[in-house]
This record gives structure tokens, C-alpha cells and sequence, in this order.
């Protein structure tokens, strides 16, 4: 759609830049019948220009061409009306980069407001970067929890405090959906306090995208979902069974973080030689979930009662299962998961993810949202 955006400008521009030669005797334009005057003509030499600039900028990939385009569009319009009845059509052009101009705005407005959230978070959270994850640490746990430490390399390593991390994924939105929809997304972790920022754009076809960024900061969940980063689809927030759904989630995906298992917002329960369950608390949200792992100590799948939405009466089973897992920063993660919820009619895989890159403690908080 870039590509379509940038030849159409591009052609655009041209048009105008006829508009000039003819005041100036340069060229004919048959096009316009009227005379052009040459005060006129620099107008038309102008708006040729700013849509050569956007165009540059578009190539460049530079969120300045919604500035440049805007003038052009508004200059380009001027010049149809006073000479409509040859440049009327032009306006269809016109209007076309305008609600492109608008979407962009929006992506680029929404990305802004995710990147503020993010700064405010890492900037809020308590790093110690010299703390090593120690077997001492581990006295309490349940064996198995303590034998999955031991295994995936995690004792020895230094204390995690936040994570970054990007994901290949695929999504069906509705149970009955077949054909699945790829899409990257990013997420941030902090550990004290624990939150978390994840953000996907999802390019259901060439025209229509989504974009989502689900978060849980201070105790509390929320979930944003707009199409074409401008209309809210979903928009829930400060709801106790979001709130729940946020921290479970935050719980599943600590075998991302294993060093989190210490926290002072866990507790730990053995279920028998190959389980155990876990309870977080924070700022009056609680939730809880049980962890299975394989014999040799590997994390298996994550088990926990939680909400779909707000909406529901009950909470239904979901579970986090681990497809692959691999060493990454010197501890083996599962890599590769899927998530499902336990429906009447059976379960519904609704999401598949691969991590990309996973960084730990970083120092700089790098941001991939553009």
C-alpha cells in the first residue's frame, strides 16, 4: 500500500508541476483550459514540490510526510477550486492521500502513546543488575520448580529486572476463523514492580489492519484494540476480571524470566511430582495458575482458571503450552508456544508465537514500534 501511496503522490505532483510550465510557456496543458496566471503558476511549482518532498520522506520511511502531504493536499485543493471546472477530478486524488494522512496519523499517534507508556514503566522500575540468582534462593520452592532452575541454567545468572523480547506470531480472532493471521509484536517486562507492554499490528488484509497493545502496570490490566490504529474496537480498563486476566498472564510468562520465581509476590505450592502451583499478588490483584514440567525438569504448560473479557460470568481454562524450547542469554525458555482456552465445543487454539529476540536487563530501553 506504501508503494501505491508513493506513485500516486508522485503522479500528482507531476500534474501540478504541468500547471507551472503552462503559466510559464513551457509546456501546453491541455488539461486546464484557463489561462494560468505566473504568480498563480509558482503555487502550482510549490505544491509540485511538497508532493516531491513527501514522496521522499515516504520513501525514507519519515512520519514527516504527513506534514509535507497535508500542505500539498491543502495548496493542491486551493488551485482545484479556482480552477474547478478543468481540476475537479483532482480532488478525488486529493482526498484519497487526506484519509491516508489520517490513518497514518493515527498508527503514528498510537505508537507515541505506547512509547510513553513504556518510558514511564522502565523509568519506574528497580533495577540490581549484581544480584545473582543463587541456590539458597530456591530453599521453599517446590522440587520441581527448584529441579526446572537448576536445569534451564538460570542459578548463577544475574537477577533479571526487565525484559524485551519480539515475537513472530499468528492469531485466529474468532473460534470459527480458518485462515490464521501472521503478525510481529513486542513486549516489555519489568520485575519490581511487575508489569508488562504488548504491542502487535496486525495486517488482516491490504486494507484493513489493527493494531492491539495489551499492558498490566500498578496492579491493574488493560486492552486496547483499534482498526486502523483509529477506531477503538476494545477498550477495557480498570475492570477486576482484566485485572486478573493481565496478572495471570504476567504469571504464565515468567518461564520467559525464570529468576522471578523468588519474588515476594509469589507463592508456591507443590500439586505433585511434576506440578506446581503459583499465586500472585500485587496492588489487590491476585491470580493464580499451576506449572507442569517433563521429567528431565523442562517447563511443559501452563494451566490457569481466567476470563476471556469482561463480559464473562466465569472464567474459563486456559492454557500455555510450550512448543520448542531452546537456550537463549545462556537459559533455556520455551521459544515456542501456543495458547488455547477450553471451550463447550472443544478448544480453540487462538494464538501461536515464536520469540525472535529476547534481551535482558537492558540498560537502554529499545523501542522496534516504528
Amino acid at each position: 500500500m506504501r508503494i501505491v501511496l508513493i506513485v500516486i503522490i508522485a503522479l500528482h505532483g507531476v500534474i501540478h508541476l504541468f500547471g507551472f510550465l503552462k503559466a510559464y510557456d513551457l509546456s501546453e496543458f491541455n488539461a486546464i483550459s484557463q489561462p494560468i496566471s505566473r504568480s498563480m503558476g509558482i503555487l502550482w511549482l510549490l505544491t509540485f514540490f511538497l508532493f516531491v518532498v513527501t514522496v521522499l520522506f515516504l520513501i525514507g520511511r519519515s512520519d514527516y510526510w504527513q506534514l509535507t502531504g497535508l500542505g500539498g493536499i491543502i495548496l493542491s485543493q486551493l488551485l482545484i477550486i479556482n480552477f474547478w471546472h478543468d481540476a475537479k477530478f483532482g480532488t478525488i486524488i486529493n482526498l484519497v492521500v487526506l484519509v491516508a494522512i489520517i490513518l497514518a496519523f493515527s498508527s503514528f499517534n498510537f505508537k507515541n502513546k505506547v512509547k510513553g507508556e513504556i518510558g514511564d514503566m522502565f523509568g519506574n522500575s528497580k533495577t540490581n543488575s549484581q544480584t545473582l540468582l543463587s541456590e539458597e534462593m530456591l530453599e521453599g520452592l517446590p522440587l520441581i520448580v527448584q529441579k526446572w532452575l537448576m536445569n534451564n541454567g538460570a542459578i548463577g545468572k544475574a537477577m533479571v529486572y526487565n525484559v524485551y523480547l519480539e515475537q513472530d506470531i499468528q492469531m485466529l480472532m474468532k473460534p470459527e476463523q480458518k485462515q490464521w493471521t501472521n503478525a510481529q509484536a513486542c513486549q516489555y517486562f519489568t520485575l519490581n514492580p511487575p508489569a508488562f507492554n504488548w504491542s502487535v499490528d496486525l495486517q488482516m488484509n491490504p486494507l484493513l489492519s489493527v493494531v492491539g497493545r495489551d499492558k498490566f502496570e500498578k496492579g491493574e490490566g488493560e486492552m486496547t484494540i483499534k482498526l486502523w490504529s483509529l477506531f477503538s474496537i476494545v477498550n477495557t480498563k480498570k475492570e477486576d476480571k482484566i485485572n486478573q486476566a493481565s496478572l495471570q498472564r504476567y504469571l504464565a510468562e515468567l518461564v520467559w524470566f525464570p529468576s522471578f520465581v523468588v519474588s515476594p509476590y509469589l507463592t508456591w505450592e507443590t500439586v505433585d511430582n511434576y506440578s506446581a502451583k503459583a499465586t500472585m499478588e500485587y496492588k489487590g490483584t491476585k491470580g493464580s495458575g499451576i506449572f507442569h514440567f517433563d521429567e528431565r525438569g523442562d517447563f511443559k504448560k501452563f494451566v490457569a482458571m481466567r476470563y476471556k473479557d469482561a463480559s464473562d460470568t466465569f472464567p474459563t481454562e486456559w492454557t500455555v503450552s510450550a512448543i520448542k524450547t531452546e537456550e537463549r542469554n545462556g537459559i533455556r525458555i520455551p521459544v515456542a508456544s501456543k495458547a488455547e482456552w477450553k471451550l463447550a465445543h472443544g478448544n480453540w487454539t487462538w494464538l501461536k508465537l515464536e520469540i525472535t529476540d529476547i534481551k535482558y536487563n537492558v540498560r537502554e530501553m529499545p523501542l522496534v514500534l516504528d
